[in-house]
């Protein structure tokens, strides 16, 4: 059975290298992989390579729930892809296009089984929503 896949979108008003480094890097990916202001992703690692390992702590601050979120890169185009195969087997690729004003960022992962779709759908466009907003401020 195959996996409904989710897609999510964005405009990131800067410059290719400022986004990929935000996407990339996790001394950034800790200041905007979570969801709501009541989150937070206190630590990443990334071995930003064909079978390198990404890892990322998600954590509520109230303490009272976190996650690991990882996976291992498949494909990595530079300024263009990030494919990603989920710890749980989904796929997730990035897609950066460049257009009037910045660069367009598209997200298509496999949906969990654990979730309805519309709520995985909402939770990783916040996060989307978070990382312009921190690319942009800088």
């Amino acid at each position: 059975m195959s996996k409904p896949v989710i897609t999510i979108e964005t405009i990131v008003n800067k410059p290719i290298d400022t986004i990929w480094d935000c996407w990339t890097k996790p001394e950034h990916i800790t200041k905007w992989c979570f969801a709501s202001d009541d989150w937070h992703a206190p630590s990443s690692t990334s071995e930003f390579k064909i079978g390198g390992k990404l890892s990322t702590r998600m954590e509520a601050k109230d303490g009272s729930f976190g996650f690991d979120f990882w996976g291992i890169y498949n494909d990595i185009k530079l300024n263009e892809k990030v494919s990603i195969t989920l710890g749980d087997d989904r796929k997730w690729d990035t897609y950066f296009s460049r257009v009037d004003g910045g660069v367009k960022v598209i997200e298509e992962f496999e949906a969990e089984s654990e979730n309805p779709v519309e709520m995985q759908q909402t939770g990783w466009q916040m996060i989307l929503n978070n990382f312009k907003k921190y690319t942009e401020s800088l």
